[in-house]
């Protein structure tokens, strides 16, 4: 993309923010510009939340349902999956998705609770609450 070519759809999606993005000047050298939304990245940006969105509300009906703890949620809410939930906790995926079952989860000791506490930005307090509601 040219320099005078940068994109300039003033979209919503930032919020009135411009972003950094490097163009090709006149002598062929990437230089950096402004841009302040284009309208493909927009809508794909918005179909990506709403999915995040709706993954994130099945998690919550399933939580109330009894069907899934709420560590799945909450791994929703905070927009992660379960590749950066394993990472970051420092736990094995099969023991993420295990956890996710009601019965597993309110057996976990507080050792496994403070590392997804950590993991996710909660009190250890708050999850014990959630693993109180789960027994």
């Amino acid at each position: 993309m040219k320099l005078d070519e940068v994109p300039q759809d003033h979209s919503s999606t930032y919020g009135g923010h411009s972003k950094l993005v490097y163009a090709l000047d006149a002598g062929g050298r990437y230089q950096s510009a402004q841009s302040d939304g284009w309208e493909p990245e927009a809508y794909a940006t918005q179909l990506a939340v709403a999915e995040l969105q709706a993954q994130e509300q099945a998690a919550l009906s399933d939580w109330q349902a009894g069907r899934a703890s709420p560590l799945k949620y909450l791994m929703c809410q905070c927009r992660m999956d379960e590749p950066a939930l394993a990472q970051i906790s420092g736990l094995w995926r099969w023991r993420i998705r295990r956890h996710f079952q009601p019965h597993h989860y309110a057996r976990l000791p507080r050792r496994v609770l403070a590392r997804y506490a950590e993991a996710l930005g909660l009190d250890v307090a708050q999850l014990i609450r959630y693993q109180r509601e789960s027994a």
